[in-house]
């Protein structure tokens, strides 16, 4: 080893700052650390690492191969970083970097990377390797860290190592709803995420390994912060989710096996009996699929006459029902489009493409290449047409079958891309697969062609978890089975409340089976039909979280493990989550169910329907009905604000003019975002929007209860909150220091037309009801004592 020269010393502040590295046998000085903006460069012989402060709470490490970055996969949306507010001390040994949320530090010696939370305690670090350029990523953890991410299950696979991910995993998009990323993290405080189209996590006591890179230069990203900020830095790197339109939120209807007559015959049944619905969603009947007029992308006119003219639409539109088709990767090889695929080499493998008999028409198919960009172009300019006379969305189906992590995503790109620039109206879809960075793509993904039964219904739980956990906000399922036949009257009524409480919630049967409510008989229509009615009247809270999936990568539906990454009894539960901030639910999902055994987390918890009120820290035994199925476990956690409203038909089907906010208020205090906007164009993303925080606190003797200033431009319908103050009965209620007048009924202060109050009492115990204006900046403080 040779000796430092100790005349390179410089006195003061800037202290020795040179350092041998680790074999290589040459000098580091204070010339050859370079930085720029929040990032510091370091020569590693003819290679660099670079660090970079991207955020508060990411940061990214690249080892560059003779100083250069290699090329991003799709995992990697915006590569460009305003440099982030952090301090950067070069002088020291290890190098830090400094922010409000992390540290970071790099030895001068190794050149390897720590980084270390807020109050300094250790998360991850890079072992100590020579070669870390064309090796992965090697990093040490601590030992009691649990992990999840990475991966999830097809439709068949066993899922019973639920969210929890240890050993050897594949990174993967799969196939039949199995999701996957170079992504993991852990509810200690950190998450890594790794640039590259497939690879493998191996875990084990105290190392986290990344192996099979598909690019040549390491690079990686590490997010510090709770389950909820490491989504939202996922978010960051690898694309948002854009927001669907708002009749999203409601309830879809899949079949194959349909034609124009039985849908109006459906649709209207549905409108007859009060059962809401805003989407049907077509299989291969729509299309004219075979014919050698494009048949793959116009409609079939035997089936739908009305399809290509717009009547068929018109007649929907009139009803409150959008209509969405599947689409396939696979072109005809012997018609007019698939020729042009022939001649524009436009196929997947090339020259060397492959072909075989189609399942449906029983004629040669092939595959496009979607990762083409003529291909993309090419595809949606021939989808046009659809859009134009009735399609507002898209089922895309089996492109999950060539072993290729992006084919779906790039399907998606085709016909996000191609809609944006075609139209404002919001793009919709769902797909086979995940890989991260679809999302970004206006991506949803169900579970694939799963069975019928109560075993399936079960295991589509760690399913959606799973592909949460992966940052896929958007998740639904094929509600009553696909495979096996038809699921019994109360496997489906179970199912549909299960489905109810999922981001996509969705029905679908394989060909010729149907799935509408009333086809299961009088006892599980009624149960359904109840669910559908109370999804619809949570529209206002499920619409806000699809915001908040928007900007911060965390939507509607999340593990226990986000709120609660200490309880170690949460760390691979499956049986219940959260939907949005404020409830928690465990639908039933055993057959034949008299009882059902919960846990609930730290906390008060009072039941949805019936007002009982919980201790947390526990696992309950939740009584069931066998008979009537109709019941939901469904708890609100104490501090909820939940925007209600009665249910429609169909979201929009006509102005909600009062908007009901139920506030469980808690000792500390909790906000919620409500939001709104013109909920079918993309105009959010230049401000066209409504959003005012409402907020809430329990102060023994009094609640305190702050409607902030909105922003956005958007003027929404809504012209009042009904606020419902839960467990409360006060006389004395301040808005802004003014006493508001008291009327004498509930309803007498809804047919008001100024802002008052009133009282009484629900299923909850004594409540105040407090009608104040939408959008105005506000402090409401209800005097008394709670009364429960």
């Amino acid at each position: 080893m040779k000796k430092i020269n100790k005349k390179s010393a410089i006195i003061g502040s800037s202290v020795l700052l040179v350092a041998l590295i680790a074999g290589g046998g040459f000098y580091l000085n204070s010339r050859t650390i370079k930085i720029n903006g929040s990032t510091v460069i370091i020569p590693d012989g003819k290679n660099k690492i670079s660090v970079q402060i991207c955020s508060n709470d990411i940061v990214k490490i690249d080892n560059l191969i003779n100083g250069k970055e290699g090329t991003h996969t799709a995992v990697v949306g915006d590569n460009q970083w305003t440099p982030a507010k952090v301090t950067i001390d070069k002088s020291s040994n290890p190098i830090t970097m400094k922010t409000d949320t992390m540290t970071v530090k790099i030895d001068k010696s190794t050149h390897r990377v720590s980084v270390f939370n807020a109050k300094g305690e250790l998360l991850i670090k890079e072992q100590d390797v020579k070669d870390v350029y064309n090796k992965g990523v090697q990093l040490n953890h601590n030992s009691e860290d649990k992990f999840y991410g990475i991966s999830g299950y097809d439709n068949t696979e066993d899922a019973s190592a639920n969210i929890l991910r240890s050993n050897e995993v594949e990174v993967a998009a799969g196939k039949q709803g199995h999701c996957g990323g170079p992504f993991t993290w852990s509810t200690k405080g950190y998450g890594v995420l790794v640039d590259s189209n497939g690879g493998t996590f191996n875990i084990d006591k105290d190392t986290l390994n990344f192996t099979d890179s598909s690019r040549t230069d390491t690079e990686y990203y590490v997010f510090v912060g709770t389950p909820t900020d490491i989504m939202g830095a996922v978010s960051k790197v690898s694309g948002k989710s854009p927001m669907y339109p708002k009749w999203a939120m409601g309830f879809t209807n899949s079949q194959w096996g349909i034609d124009e007559k039985q849908l109006i015959d459906i649709v209207d049944t549905y409108r007859k009996k009060n059962i809401p619905i805003d989407n049907y969603t077509l299989d291969f009947d729509w299309k004219a699929w075979g014919d050698d007029n494009y048949g793959e992308f116009r409609w079939n006119d035997t089936k739908f006459p009305d399809g290509t003219s717009g009547k068929l639409k018109q007649m929907m539109d009139q009803k409150g029902i959008k209509l969405t088709g599947i689409m396939k990767p696979r072109l005809h090889l012997d018609t007019v489009e698939g020729k042009y695929a022939t001649d524009n080499k436009l196929w997947y493998g090339g020259d060397s493409y492959s072909s075989n008999n189609d399942y449906f028409s029983g004629k040669p198919v092939s595959d496009l290449n979607f990762s083409l960009p003529a291909a993309q172009k090419w595809f949606f300019n021939n989808c046009k047409k659809a859009i134009d006379t009735g399609i507002s969305g898209w089922w895309n189906d089996e492109a999950d079958e060539l072993d290729d992590n992006m084919q779906f995503m790039n399907m998606q790109k085709s016909l996000y891309e191609g809609q944006r620039s075609y139209n404002d109206k919001r793009v919709w879809s769902i797909n086979r697969n995940f890989y991260l960075g679809s999302q970004r793509y206006g991506y949803g993904m169900w579970s694939g062609d799963i069975s019928t039964g109560f075993y399936s219904m079960a295991a589509q739980r760690q399913r959606m978890l799973s592909a949460i956990n992966l940052g896929e906000p958007k998740w639904g399922m094929d509600t009553g089975g696909f495979n096996d036949g038809d699921p019994t009257p109360q496997n489906y009524a179970r199912w549909m409340e299960f489905s109810a409480f999922v981001p996509i919630f969705r029905v679908h049967g394989n060909q010729n089976q149907v799935r509408q409510p009333w086809v299961f008989g009088k006892t599980a229509e009624a149960a359904a039909t109840k669910a559908i009615r109370l999804r619809y009247s949570l529209i206002p809270y499920i619409y806000s979280y699809d915001r908040r999936a928007y900007e911060g990568g965390v939507g509607l539906v999340k593990p226990l493990i986000f709120d609660y990454p200490n309880d170690d009894k949460v760390a691979n539960y499956v049986d219940a989550w959260m939907f949005g901030d404020s409830l928690l639910v465990s639908p039933v999902v055993d057959e034949n169910a008299t009882s059902q055994k919960i846990y609930l987390p730290a906390g008060t918890w009072t039941d949805y329907f019936t007002g009982k009120v919980y201790q947390g820290g526990q696992t309950i035994e939740y009584a069931v009905n066998k008979d009537t199925w109709d019941d939901i476990p469904l708890f609100i956690k104490s501090g909820a604000i939940i925007p209600n409203q009665d249910y429609q038909n169909y979201v929009g089907e006509k102005p909600v003019t009062n908007m009901y906010v139920d506030i469980f208020p808690d000792t500390q205090k909790t906000n919620f975002n409500y939001y709104d906007d013109d909920g079918a164009t993309y105009k959010y993303e230049k401000g066209e929007y409504f959003k005012q925080t409402i907020s809430a606190q329990d102060k023994t003797s009094s609640v305190q209860v702050d409607l902030s200033d909105k922003t956005g431009s958007f003027t929404p319908n809504t012209k009042y909150y009904i606020l419902k103050i839960h467990n409360r009965n006060s006389s004395d209620v301040k808005s802004n220091n003014t006493s508001l007048k008291t009327k004498t009924s509930y309803s007498e202060l809804l047919n008001s037309d100024e802002e008052c109050i009133a009282s009484g009492k629900d299923v909850y115990g004594d409540v105040t009801y407090v009608k104040v204006k939408v959008g105005n900046a506000n402090t409401l403080t209800l005097n008394g004592n709670k009364t429960k």
